[in-house]
C-alpha cells in the first residue's frame, strides 16, 4: 500500500495497492483514493481503441469528515438520482430512474475495521454533471486517522513531498 498526503492540509490525497500476482510478479497499482494517472502511451497513440471521454468518470476523493465518491459526466437532473446502502451485501448503490446509470460499489475502509454501513450517513447533491456521493466517517474511523497523522506528523516530508521511510 503506498498514500500520499498533502503537507499543508494533511488531507489523504492518493491511497493505492499492490498485489502479487499467482506466480508472485508485483501486479498493477490498484487506485482506492484519488484518481489513476492515465497510461501516457495509450493517451497520445491515435490508432489505440478507448473508451469515449463523455463516460461516467468513478472516482473517490476523501474530506476530513466523510468518504467522497464523485462521479463526472452524469448529465441527468438531481431528482432522476437514487442512492441508498445494501446492508446484507455491504454496498452502495447509486441509480437513476430513466435507467441510464447504475453502479454498486463497497466501502473498504469499512470492510477492514469490520463496522456496518448507516443509511443515515449517506447523502448526495448533483452540480455541473457530477453527482457527489458522501458518507459520514464514523467516530472509530476518526480516531483511527487521527492516530495515524500523529504517526505521519512524526515523519519528516521533504519539499517535494516525499518522506523518509525506513523499511526493517
Amino acid at each position: 500500500m503506498a498514500e500520499e498526503y498533502d503537507l499543508k492540509t494533511d488531507e489523504l490525497t492518493v491511497r493505492k495497492w499492490r498485489h502479487k500476482s499467482p506466480l508472485g510478479a508485483q501486479g498493477q497499482w490498484q487506485v482506492e483514493v484519488g484518481e489513476p494517472l492515465a497510461d501516457p502511451v495509450t493517451s497520445l497513440d491515435p490508432e489505440v481503441i478507448k473508451e469515449s471521454c463523455s463516460n461516467p468518470v468513478f472516482t473517490r476523493k476523501d474530506t476530513k469528515t466523510s468518504f467522497q465518491w464523485r462521479i463526472r459526466n452524469l448529465p441527468y437532473h438531481k431528482d432522476v438520482f437514487s442512492v441508498s446502502v445494501e446492508p446484507s451485501e455491504r454496498c452502495i448503490i447509486i441509480k437513476t430512474s430513466n435507467k441510464k446509470y447504475y453502479k454498486k460499489f463497497v466501502v473498504p475502509d469499512l470492510d477492514r475495521s469490520q463496522l456496518p454501513l448507516d443509511s443515515s450517513a449517506i447523502s448526495f447533491t448533483h452540480s455541473n454533471n457530477t453527482l457527489i456521493v458522501s458518507y459520514k466517517k464514523p467516530k472509530e474511523i476518526l480516531t483511527l486517522e487521527q492516530e495515524l497523522l500523529k504517526e505521519l506528523k512524526k515523519l519528516k516530508g521533504t519539499g517535494e513531498g516525499d518522506v523518509d521511510c525506513k523499511t526493517q
